[in-house]
């Protein structure tokens, strides 16, 4: 099963999905509305609430409030992007001028504000304690992954297992929660639900590892983003963290300032350091280590079209190529 067939299959449920999405984005304020349907119609995969809905389907639930919390997710993620953007000053996303770029970072942090906001608002019309916990959870969760990366920033002495733990917080956690969701309508019993978690943990590592990598390696036409940006933000990630504990101390150095910095000039000479040194190659096997792990987790599921999707998934977050 491939990811474009994945896509088919759910493409029904992710229409309604879309449909709550727009519905509820609706504000009397026009700024909002603008905002938010620049950033909600530029694209993106949608993984995170696509999770929402497998999870649900693989559960066996079968109610209709896991459109309105697949929903609720992209709210929160695209609340998180509004707030990335300003915070990193980033010009392009997906291919296209980031919010603040075109209405401002005051505009951009409001209207993150009032996805956040609103995402509360939905998720307890679903009236189910054990969804709001899992919900607030993840959204300070998130936030503290998002100041621990501030804090990182420019400092070449993040190990590996500080920087897995700010990516744990970041972009896993909200995978995570998307899984548990599934699992907590669906009724399932506590393991069940941790096994569910357990595997959107794995699959949002993998999926942010290879952003990672993607940073030093794609087609900028692909991902809508510039080469380099990870770098001239100051950010440890773990193919540089890797390339400057396998290289000469020369070498090293020269990572170690470049990050310092977030000196961009330098970037050529960095990406040759980091292909000597097999960083990227590694920092692959990692993300197919997290697939793995992932795949593993789900396995006592039953063997339906819903788990082969999930399986499916995990390989593709760690394979792709955009």
């Amino acid at each position: 099963m491939s990811f474009e067939s994945i896509k088919q299959l759910l493409a029904p449920d992710m229409s309604i999905v879309d449909g709550v999405i727009r519905a509820r984005l609706h504000s009397d304020v026009v700024l909002v509305n603008q905002v938010g349907e620049y950033i909600i119609s530029s694209g993106g995969k949608r993984l995170r609430p696509a999770l929402v809905v497998l999870s649900a389907k693989a559960f066996g639930y079968s109610g209709n409030h896991y459109h309105n919390l697949a929903a609720v997710v992209e709210f929160i993620h695209t609340a998180t992007l509004l707030h990335d953007d300003v915070v990193d000053e980033s010009e392009l996303r997906r291919g296209r001028a980031t919010a603040s770029a075109l209405f401002g970072n005051a505009a951009s942090v409001l209207v993150g504000d009032f996805l956040y906001s609103r995402a509360f608002q939905m998720m307890v019309e679903v009236n189910d304690m054990r969804v709001m916990q899992t919900l607030a959870d993840a959204t300070n969760v998130i936030a503290e992954g998002e100041v621990l990366q501030l804090l990182n920033c420019h400092d070449a002495g993040v190990d590996a297992a500080n920087y897995l733990h700010v990516i744990h917080c970041k972009t896993a956690k909200l995978f995570e929660a998307a899984m548990r969701l599934g699992a907590i309508l669906a009724g399932m019993d506590a393991a069940t639900e941790e096994a569910a978690a357990k595997y959107g943990m794995h699959l949002g590592t993998a999926f942010q590892l290879v952003d990672d990598v993607l940073d030093y390696s794609a087609d900028e036409l692909q991902t809508g983003k510039h080469l380099g940006d990870d770098l001239a933000e100051g950010k440890p990630t773990l193919p540089l963290i890797y390339a400057m504990q396998h290289s000469s101390a020369e070498q090293a150095a020269v990572v170690r300032d470049a990050i310092e910095q977030g000196d961009v000039e330098k970037f050529v000479e960095v990406l040759q350091i980091i292909h000597a040194t097999g960083a990227l190659d590694f920092t692959r096997q990692q993300a197919m280590r997290e697939a793995e792990f992932a795949c593993a987790a789900i396995a006592p599921l039953p063997d339906t079209k819903y788990k082969q999707c999930l399986l499916e998934l995990a390989h593709f977050a760690a394979t792709r190529q955009f």
